[in-house]
């Protein structure tokens, strides 16, 4: 049995951890911290979790297990304290947070208003996103989990495969459920009375997974450029916006090709990702809805062109694939076993 430690197990993505965990049948929590909870059992606080009855919170700082899988569900500058830590004592970690994402550090203090204090790392960071890095995770000891957000959006960018080069530029329309879109915040823009009956759009143009979209969207090629950007490569916009609802983001590509779209792009999609157990491109873009995939690691797909532009829908659950999920897929990577393990049922 592999042990797992979940740091920051008392926030959504921690208790999305706890959750698919209690059913995957090689790996068990062992350890987890939340400095709120510490002292706790995990039913006093998730009471929807009694299996976790003999599971107790620990403080971030208190040492866990020796040889156990790291979870880290925490804050980006608590991840940076954290990940140094847990590499030098030998860990597998798995971090969930923002800071290891971005491969340049000045772009990544511009977006995330952070010092970046463990850059030094940032070689050894695999980008967790196991249908386009599946070799690297395997043999990873440290993966960087992906964004809700770029899960939903480079996915779909990264399965045109030769295509990309034919790309003028991009613009995303994302929306998320206050899951996503405020996490664990306690700012009174993601509160009941400010979602309900409304839909809004945030951080236009200032979203912290814009360069992340950006940079891992086009293996290979010049990466997606801002507009205020003096560098090569198609332009890609991407705009966040909130929905009144817990869970789910469903991602509008918009691509704007340098000439037609490509004829057989319905056919080449299908086949590139033929061998992918949790993606599903689906016969048209209508048929791509939100209930089709919460509570699952499922993307769900659905495409349609026009003259010279494709329209792709996606779908994800935000606290799935697009956090513990997918972290739980990484670490079935990183520890040898079928990538599908504990996900195909909650």
């Amino acid at each position: 049995m592999i042990p797992i430690s979940i740091f920051g197990a008392g926030g959504l993505t921690g208790r999305e951890l706890l959750t698919w965990l209690r059913h995957h049948p090689e790996a068990r929590p062992v350890f987890i911290t939340s400095d709120q909870h510490a002292g706790l059992a995990v039913p006093d606080v998730f009471p929807e979790l009694p299996e976790y009855n003999d599971l107790k919170f620990s403080r971030h700082a208190e040492p866990c297990p020796e040889g156990s899988v790291a979870f880290l569900a925490t804050p980006n500058a608590t991840s940076l304290d954290l990940a140094p830590v847990l590499l030098e004592k030998g860990h597998h970690v798995i971090d969930l947070s923002g800071s290891f994402r971005i491969p340049e550090k000045e772009l990544f203090e511009k977006f995330y208003g952070l010092q970046h204090s463990a850059f030094d790392l940032m070689d050894r960071a695999v980008y967790g996103m196991p249908e386009i890095y599946r070799e690297k995770i395997k043999n990873a000891a440290f993966v960087s989990n992906p964004g809700c957000y770029p899960t939903g959006s480079i996915l779909p960018l990264h399965f045109l495969g030769d295509y990309r080069d034919r790309v003028r530029q991009v613009i995303i329309d994302a929306k998320s459920g206050v899951s996503g879109a405020g996490g664990r915040t306690e700012d009174a823009g993601f509160s009941f009375q400010k979602v309900y009956e409304n839909f809004r759009a945030y951080k236009v143009l200032k979203h912290q997974h814009t360069p992340e979209i950006q940079i891992h969207a086009r293996q290979g090629l010049d990466r997606f450029r801002g507009p205020e950007e003096n560098i090569d490569g198609p332009i890609l916009l991407f705009t966040p916006h909130l929905l009144p609802i817990y869970r789910g983001i469903l991602s509008t590509i918009v691509i704007e090709w340098k000439e037609e779209a490509p004829a057989d792009l319905q056919e080449h999609m299908a086949k590139a990702i033929s061998e992918e157990p949790f993606l599903r491109l689906l016969d048209s873009p209508e048929k791509v809805e939100l209930n089709r995939v919460q509570n699952t690691n499922f993307v769900d797909l659905g495409l349609r062109s026009m003259g010279s532009i494709t329209i792709i829908v996606s779908a994800i659950d935000n606290l799935v694939k697009g956090a513990a999920g997918q972290a739980i897929q990484n670490m079935n990577l990183m520890c040898g076993l079928d990538e599908r393990t504990g996900l195909l049922a909650r």
